[in-house]
């Protein structure tokens, strides 16, 4: 029963640390992405949804490394 509740365990932080190793690099854009949401953001209008105009603010405002 010892054996197998340690087994248990270490199979859980296994399951954990590739789950957080996954997410880790999981979304980020490429240049021509970026580049193509850039362009979206200079041509959005004022009907553009809330979410739009935060995600082109941050875009904004994130200096480029």
């Amino acid at each position: 029963m010892n054996k197998l509740l340690s087994s248990l365990v270490a199979v859980v932080f296994a399951c954990a640390s590739v789950g957080s190793f996954a997410a880790a690099h999981g979304g980020a854009m490429s240049d021509k992405e970026k580049a193509e949401k850039m362009e979206a953001c200079k041509k959005m209008d004022a009907k553009a949804d809330d979410k739009m105009k935060a995600e082109c603010k941050k875009m904004m405002e994130t200096p480029k490394k």
